[in-house]
């Protein structure tokens, strides 16, 4: 409650910044469900040229992770700099404003501090969060289906009354770019950096691929032979906690997709090549703005973040989607390109320094030298991206409570994921997963409880209570419903 209150006073003292004579503008590619499944973190199969590229012109960050794997709290912590269980909201259902309308966020921040903000796709899970505060503002548009038979199998569904409405989990139309929603985006993001080349701005290109459905111009799904790609492991983590994994149901509930039981070989290869076809477009609208950013001469002054919402399953532990405390579901690409000009601009260079998309806010605001400034739950990462073999922060944190009773903290030192279940009410602690991830994503044993792993544990155990406590309570304004 401090904290919020202080937040509330913050919001009144916003004012016009002035410290830095020429701040950069900021462009934000913002990717929703994109695990590190590109070319430059060493995929085999992925084709992704523009980010590798953005990569070269950047720094590239090995360690990074969200505060929640899934889209609305992780892109509210984003946006606020504020960790879900400071916000407390969990769940992909409550928009941050029915919770909180005091906060200020970084388009609040950005535009009393004499920017233009855009909001250009899906930034916000929920649209109408700060809809009115962005200078521009591109609605997020509904997925849509284009081949006929997927036309009139939706027209079908809809007439039959059924309920939620979801069509095949993949398209590959041959059709152009802007057919899809993303490639309208990008357009959309060309036409209004022609407008604003003369502004100081501040623009989030928010790009719906790879989520569900995998739909993709044809052309993208030539890029890939789908026999290439081998079938992940279905074995699930030995002694895993029994709500460690999700349900994923948010792929069950599209059409042709089998209500129980695991994928065959078939099904899966289809799905996997759906999704790096999904990649490899929205690298292609990606590489048009980028393009736009140079003709228009805007590069030099213009720093970009390619970030995503949270990690990925496609197969992984016989599951998919995200909605776990997993490796694969919190670790998340992140990519930030100074503007040319700037005098210590570090490009192509990787860093394995720990750092949390909750540190994005307070990096921008010493980046643009922003004024005004609300407390945040993250730190600045500029000195990383000055100096990217830094000792940097000794953990990285996320949340996932299953249902309204019970909670997921989880920790990682890099090398090590702890992982405690507790009472959402009490604290108490149900269950611990610890797992090794020196090598691999992923981790088949858990090892909490024994012997031979007892110190690693301890240390995980004391970096796990420096974020949760054991008497502190989790805020429950909307814990999940799933």
């Amino acid at each position: 409650m401090k904290k919020i209150l202080a937040l509330c006073i913050t919001a009144l003292c916003l004012t016009q910044c002035t410290a830095q004579e020429n701040p950069p503008n900021v462009l934000v590619f913002y990717v929703d469900d994109l695990r590190a499944e590109l070319g430059c973190y060493g995929s085999e199969t992925a084709i992704t040229p523009h980010i590798d590229q953005l990569a070269i012109e950047g720094v590239m960050f090995n360690k990074a992770y969200v505060q929640q794997a899934i889209c609305a709290p992780s892109r509210m912590s984003m946006l606020t700099g504020l960790r879900p269980e400071t916000l407390g909201i969990y769940n992909i259902f409550t928009p941050l404003r029915k919770v909180h309308k005091e906060l200020v966020s970084l388009p609040q921040l950005f535009n009393s501090n004499g920017y233009k903000t855009i909001s250009i796709g899906k930034v916000y899970h929920h649209g109408r969060d700060d809809k009115n505060v962005w200078s521009t503002y591109f609605e997020k548009e509904p997925n849509s289906y284009l081949k006929p038979e997927n036309i009139a199998l939706m027209k079908r569904l809809k007439d039959q009354g059924v309920q939620p409405l979801k069509g095949p989990a993949f398209e590959d139309a041959d059709v152009p770019d802007e057919a899809y929603k993303d490639g309208r985006v990008a357009n959309y993001a060309i036409e209004t950096l022609q407008k604003v080349k003369d502004d100081k701005f501040i623009m989030f290109v928010g790009l719906s691929k790879p989520h569900l459905p995998f739909n993709a111009p044809k052309r993208y799904w030539d890029l890939y032979d789908k026999n290439d790609f081998e079938i992940p492991s279905r074995e699930k983590p030995d002694s895993a906690y029994r709500l460690a994994l999700p349900k994923w149901g948010e792929l069950k509930a599209y059409y042709g997709i089998p209500k129980e039981g695991d994928l065959n070989d078939e099904l899966t290869r289809d799905l996997i090549h759906g999704y790096h076809a999904s990649v490899s477009y929205i690298d292609a609208q990606i590489g048009k703005i980028m393009n736009t950013l140079e003709t228009l001469d805007l590069r030099k002054n213009t720093t970009i973040i390619f970030m995503s919402d949270h990690g990925y399953k496609i197969g992984e532990y016989a599951s998919w989607c995200k909605q776990s405390n997993l490796e694969i579901d919190v670790r998340v690409p992140l990519i930030v390109s100074r503007e040319t000009s700037y005098k210590n601009r570090v490009t192509n260079k990787t860093s394995d320094a720990l750092v949390e998309n909750v540190d994005i806010f307070q990096t921008l605001v010493d980046i643009c030298n922003l004024e005004g400034a609300p407390p945040s739950d993250g730190k600045s990462i500029l000195p990383v991206l000055n100096n990217p073999e830094l000792e940097w922060d000794e953990a990285a944190y996320s949340v996932y409570p299953r249902g309204k009773k019970i909670m997921g903290c989880s920790v990682t030192d890099g090398k090590w994921r702890y992982t405690e279940w507790r009472d959402a009410t009490t604290n108490e602690v149900i269950e611990a997963e610890l797992y090794e991830h020196k090598n691999s994503l992923l981790a088949y044993v858990n090892l909490s409880g024994n012997a031979a792993f007892a110190k690693a544990e301890k240390k995980m155990t004391k970096l796990l209570e420096k974020q949760f406590p054991r008497e502190k309570i989790f805020p429950q304004k909307d814990l999940a419903k799933k």
